[in-house]
């Protein structure tokens, strides 16, 4: 079971850029099937945020083993997505994460820390 994630977050396109992240969100999402198809990741799953006024509209939630995460992230068409990702949306940015079994060590290790 997954134990790490990579969130994939953005706003809303740039104006003038908005038909290309569209096309773009398109060519991901058949991307992140292929990398789950591969077993380079668990499995993916797109969100779309209700109308709330803040700065985050929509995310991906990339599972999957950290170190096959990290070799996903260095991977040209990885890079080359996130680039054009961050041309053509606002607010675009990819933060690491911990879920499930990882969430509980991480946890732990915080508790120890402030007993």
């Amino acid at each position: 079971m997954a134990g790490s994630v990579l969130f994939v977050g953005w706003n809303r396109g740039v104006p003038g850029r908005e038909k290309q992240a569209l096309d773009l969100f398109a060519k991901g999402m058949e991307y992140y099937g292929q990398l789950q198809a591969d077993g380079k990741i668990e499995s993916f799953e797109p969100v779309m945020l209700a109308q709330h006024g803040g700065d985050l509209n929509g995310f991906v939630l990339i599972k999957g083993d950290r170190e096959k995460l990290n070799e996903v992230q260095r991977e040209e068409t990885f890079i080359k997505f996130s680039l054009e990702a961050a041309y053509c949306l606002q607010n675009f940015g990819i933060i690491n994460g911990v879920i499930g079994d990882k969430l509980t060590e991480t946890f732990s290790k915080w508790s120890e820390l402030i007993s």
